[in-house]
Protein backbone atom coordinates (compact mmCIF):
# COMPACT_ATOMS: atom_id res chain seq x y z
CA UNK A 1 0.00 0.00 0.00
CA UNK A 2 1.39 3.38 -1.04
CA UNK A 3 1.62 5.89 1.78
CA UNK A 4 0.24 9.41 1.57
CA UNK A 5 3.33 11.48 0.82
CA UNK A 6 4.49 14.47 2.80
CA UNK A 7 3.48 17.00 0.14
CA UNK A 8 -0.15 16.19 0.95
CA UNK A 9 0.39 17.64 4.45
CA UNK A 10 0.18 21.25 5.54
CA UNK A 11 3.61 22.46 6.64
CA UNK A 12 4.40 25.16 9.18
CA UNK A 13 7.34 26.20 11.33
CA UNK A 14 7.14 26.10 15.12
CA UNK A 15 9.60 27.74 17.51
CA UNK A 16 9.94 27.37 21.29
CA UNK A 17 12.59 27.66 24.00
CA UNK A 18 14.22 24.35 24.89
CA UNK A 19 17.29 23.94 27.08
CA UNK A 20 17.56 27.71 27.30
CA UNK A 21 17.80 28.12 23.53
CA UNK A 22 15.22 28.89 20.84
CA UNK A 23 14.58 25.81 18.69
CA UNK A 24 12.64 25.78 15.44
CA UNK A 25 11.39 22.79 13.47
CA UNK A 26 8.85 22.20 10.74
CA UNK A 27 5.61 20.44 11.60
CA UNK A 28 3.48 18.53 9.09
CA UNK A 29 -0.27 18.38 9.69
CA UNK A 30 -3.09 16.48 8.03
CA UNK A 31 -6.67 15.67 9.06
CA UNK A 32 -9.40 17.27 11.14
CA UNK A 33 -10.12 14.78 13.93
CA UNK A 34 -8.78 14.44 17.46
CA UNK A 35 -5.06 15.38 17.36
CA UNK A 36 -2.15 12.95 17.58
CA UNK A 37 1.46 14.16 17.73
CA UNK A 38 3.48 11.47 15.94
CA UNK A 39 7.17 11.84 16.84
CA UNK A 40 9.62 10.33 14.37
CA UNK A 41 12.01 7.55 15.34
CA UNK A 42 15.72 7.42 14.57
CA UNK A 43 15.38 6.07 11.00
CA UNK A 44 13.35 9.20 10.14
CA UNK A 45 9.99 10.00 8.57
CA UNK A 46 10.16 7.24 5.97
CA UNK A 47 7.44 5.43 4.08
CA UNK A 48 6.64 3.20 7.05
CA UNK A 49 6.03 6.21 9.32
CA UNK A 50 3.86 7.83 6.66
CA UNK A 51 1.83 4.60 6.44
CA UNK A 52 1.41 4.66 10.22
CA UNK A 53 0.12 8.22 9.94
CA UNK A 54 -2.35 6.99 7.31
CA UNK A 55 -3.69 4.45 9.81
CA UNK A 56 -4.44 7.23 12.29
CA UNK A 57 -6.01 9.40 9.60
CA UNK A 58 -8.21 6.53 8.42
CA UNK A 59 -9.38 6.02 12.01
CA UNK A 60 -10.60 9.63 12.17
CA UNK A 61 -7.67 11.34 13.90
CA UNK A 62 -5.60 14.28 12.73
CA UNK A 63 -1.82 13.89 12.65
CA UNK A 64 0.93 16.36 13.56
CA UNK A 65 4.43 15.17 12.64
CA UNK A 66 7.33 17.32 13.83
CA UNK A 67 10.36 16.95 11.58
CA UNK A 68 13.31 16.81 13.98
CA UNK A 69 16.15 15.53 11.77
CA UNK A 70 17.00 13.69 8.57
CA UNK A 71 15.44 13.38 5.12
CA UNK A 72 11.71 12.88 4.64
CA UNK A 73 10.31 9.99 2.65
CA UNK A 74 13.18 7.57 3.26
CA UNK A 75 15.06 6.09 6.20
CA UNK A 76 18.68 6.76 7.19
CA UNK A 77 19.89 5.04 10.36
CA UNK A 78 23.62 5.90 10.31
CA UNK A 79 23.16 9.33 8.79
CA UNK A 80 20.44 10.29 11.24
CA UNK A 81 22.42 9.05 14.24
CA UNK A 82 25.24 11.35 13.15
CA UNK A 83 22.76 14.22 12.81
CA UNK A 84 21.33 13.60 16.28
CA UNK A 85 24.79 13.52 17.87
CA UNK A 86 25.48 16.91 16.25
CA UNK A 87 22.24 18.39 17.67
CA UNK A 88 23.69 18.64 21.17
CA UNK A 89 21.41 21.51 22.18
CA UNK A 90 18.41 19.29 21.49
CA UNK A 91 19.37 15.67 22.17
CA UNK A 92 21.28 14.09 25.04
CA UNK A 93 21.24 10.48 23.90
CA UNK A 94 23.53 9.18 26.66
CA UNK A 95 21.95 11.01 29.59
CA UNK A 96 20.14 9.15 32.36
CA UNK A 97 18.17 10.85 35.08
CA UNK A 98 17.13 13.68 32.75
CA UNK A 99 15.44 14.07 29.39
CA UNK A 100 16.72 15.70 26.22
CA UNK A 101 16.05 19.44 25.80
CA UNK A 102 13.91 18.69 22.74
CA UNK A 103 11.24 17.38 25.13
CA UNK A 104 10.59 20.98 26.21
CA UNK A 105 10.03 21.91 22.56
CA UNK A 106 7.69 18.94 22.08
CA UNK A 107 5.80 19.88 25.25
CA UNK A 108 5.28 23.39 23.87
CA UNK A 109 4.11 21.90 20.57
CA UNK A 110 1.55 19.68 22.34
CA UNK A 111 0.16 22.72 24.14
CA UNK A 112 0.01 24.66 20.88
CA UNK A 113 -1.83 21.84 19.09
CA UNK A 114 -4.29 21.47 21.98
CA UNK A 115 -5.03 25.19 21.97
CA UNK A 116 -5.26 25.48 18.19
CA UNK A 117 -7.67 22.54 17.93
CA UNK A 118 -9.67 23.66 20.98
CA UNK A 119 -9.63 20.13 22.36
CA UNK A 120 -9.10 18.83 25.88
CA UNK A 121 -5.73 17.39 24.92
CA UNK A 122 -3.64 15.48 22.41
CA UNK A 123 -2.35 11.98 21.94
CA UNK A 124 1.39 11.37 21.62
CA UNK A 125 3.38 8.50 20.19
CA UNK A 126 7.16 8.26 20.44
CA UNK A 127 9.31 5.50 18.96
CA UNK A 128 12.88 4.27 19.50
CA UNK A 129 14.99 7.40 20.12
CA UNK A 130 11.80 9.35 20.94
CA UNK A 131 9.96 6.57 22.79
CA UNK A 132 11.03 7.87 26.19
CA UNK A 133 9.84 11.34 25.21
CA UNK A 134 6.25 10.09 25.13
CA UNK A 135 6.50 9.09 28.80
CA UNK A 136 7.80 12.53 29.79
CA UNK A 137 5.13 14.29 27.73
CA UNK A 138 2.39 12.27 29.43
CA UNK A 139 3.13 14.35 32.52
CA UNK A 140 1.82 17.53 30.85
CA UNK A 141 -1.83 18.53 31.08
CA UNK A 142 -1.95 19.01 27.30
CA UNK A 143 -1.56 15.25 26.80
CA UNK A 144 -4.45 12.84 27.36
CA UNK A 145 -2.84 9.68 25.98
CA UNK A 146 0.69 8.55 25.15
CA UNK A 147 2.35 5.51 23.60
CA UNK A 148 6.03 4.61 24.01
CA UNK A 149 7.09 2.16 21.31
CA UNK A 150 10.50 0.53 21.84
CA UNK A 151 11.77 3.35 24.14
CA UNK A 152 15.54 2.99 23.87
CA UNK A 153 17.33 5.90 25.54
CA UNK A 154 19.71 6.14 27.21
CA UNK A 155 21.27 3.69 24.77
CA UNK A 156 24.24 2.85 26.98
CA UNK A 157 22.19 2.00 30.08
CA UNK A 158 19.12 -0.16 29.63
CA UNK A 159 18.54 -0.15 33.39
CA UNK A 160 18.07 3.64 33.48
CA UNK A 161 15.42 6.08 32.27
CA UNK A 162 15.86 9.15 30.09
CA UNK A 163 13.76 11.20 32.52
CA UNK A 164 14.26 13.36 35.58
CA UNK A 165 12.74 12.53 38.97
CA UNK A 166 10.36 15.47 38.54
CA UNK A 167 9.21 14.15 35.15
CA UNK A 168 8.63 10.71 36.61
CA UNK A 169 6.56 12.22 39.43
CA UNK A 170 4.49 14.42 37.11
CA UNK A 171 3.83 11.53 34.73
CA UNK A 172 2.71 9.29 37.58
CA UNK A 173 0.34 11.98 38.84
CA UNK A 174 -1.02 12.71 35.37
CA UNK A 175 -1.70 9.04 34.64
CA UNK A 176 -3.55 8.75 37.94
CA UNK A 177 -6.05 11.31 36.61
CA UNK A 178 -6.29 9.96 33.04
CA UNK A 179 -5.55 6.34 32.09
CA UNK A 180 -2.59 3.98 31.92
CA UNK A 181 -0.43 4.61 28.87
CA UNK A 182 0.92 1.90 26.55
CA UNK A 183 4.46 0.73 25.82
CA UNK A 184 5.67 -1.93 23.35
CA UNK A 185 8.86 -3.82 22.57
CA UNK A 186 9.95 -7.02 20.84
CA UNK A 187 11.28 -9.77 23.11
CA UNK A 188 14.56 -9.96 21.17
CA UNK A 189 15.15 -6.23 20.72
CA UNK A 190 18.76 -5.37 21.69
CA UNK A 191 18.00 -1.62 21.83
CA UNK A 192 14.95 -1.84 24.09
CA UNK A 193 15.57 -4.80 26.34
CA UNK A 194 13.74 -6.45 29.20
CA UNK A 195 15.93 -4.37 31.52
CA UNK A 196 14.43 -1.20 30.05
CA UNK A 197 10.88 -2.40 30.66
CA UNK A 198 11.84 -3.59 34.16
CA UNK A 199 13.18 -0.11 34.92
CA UNK A 200 9.96 1.51 33.69
CA UNK A 201 7.94 -0.99 35.70
CA UNK A 202 9.84 -0.21 38.91
CA UNK A 203 9.40 3.54 38.53
CA UNK A 204 5.73 3.54 37.58
CA UNK A 205 3.90 0.33 38.44
CA UNK A 206 4.21 0.09 42.21
CA UNK A 207 0.90 -1.56 42.99
CA UNK A 208 -0.85 0.31 40.17
CA UNK A 209 -0.45 -0.20 36.45
CA UNK A 210 0.37 3.24 35.11
CA UNK A 211 2.19 1.96 32.02
CA UNK A 212 0.85 -1.14 30.29
CA UNK A 213 4.07 -2.84 29.17
CA UNK A 214 3.54 -5.24 26.27
CA UNK A 215 6.30 -7.47 24.89
CA UNK A 216 5.81 -8.94 21.43
CA UNK A 217 7.45 -12.20 20.33
CA UNK A 218 10.38 -12.04 17.92
CA UNK A 219 13.58 -10.11 17.26
CA UNK A 220 12.27 -6.95 15.61
CA UNK A 221 12.65 -3.39 16.81
CA UNK A 222 10.18 -0.97 15.20
CA UNK A 223 6.83 -2.36 16.31
CA UNK A 224 4.60 0.03 14.38
CA UNK A 225 6.77 0.93 11.38
CA UNK A 226 9.74 -0.97 9.90
CA UNK A 227 8.78 -4.33 11.46
CA UNK A 228 5.01 -3.85 11.23
CA UNK A 229 3.04 -6.61 9.46
CA UNK A 230 -0.46 -5.56 8.44
CA UNK A 231 -2.10 -8.96 8.82
CA UNK A 232 -5.02 -9.83 11.09
CA UNK A 233 -3.76 -11.65 14.17
CA UNK A 234 -0.11 -10.62 13.73
CA UNK A 235 1.33 -9.29 17.01
CA UNK A 236 2.25 -5.93 15.46
CA UNK A 237 -1.24 -5.52 14.00
CA UNK A 238 -2.67 -6.34 17.43
CA UNK A 239 -0.38 -3.68 18.90
CA UNK A 240 -1.64 -1.06 16.44
CA UNK A 241 -5.25 -2.07 17.12
CA UNK A 242 -4.60 -1.56 20.84
CA UNK A 243 -3.11 1.89 20.15
CA UNK A 244 -6.09 2.93 18.00
CA UNK A 245 -8.55 1.72 20.64
CA UNK A 246 -6.63 3.52 23.40
CA UNK A 247 -6.48 6.81 21.52
CA UNK A 248 -10.16 6.41 20.65
CA UNK A 249 -11.12 6.03 24.31
CA UNK A 250 -8.99 8.93 25.49
CA UNK A 251 -9.39 11.41 22.64
CA UNK A 252 -12.69 10.68 20.90
CA UNK A 253 -14.92 9.77 23.83
CA UNK A 254 -16.38 13.27 23.95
Amino acid sequence: MTATQIDAYQQYSFSAIAGGHPIRHDVYHRGTGAPIVLIQELPGIGQETLRLADKFLAAGFSVYMPHLFGPIGKTSMVGNMTRVLCLRREFSVFSSGKSSPIVDWLRALCRKVRDDTQTAGVGVIGMCLTGNFAISLMGDDSVLAAVASQPSMPFHSQDALHMSADEIASTRQRIDTTSAMLAFRFAGDPLCTAKKFNSIDRQFNDGQQRIDLRTLPGKGHSVLTLDFVDETGHPTRQALDAVLAYFGRQLQSG
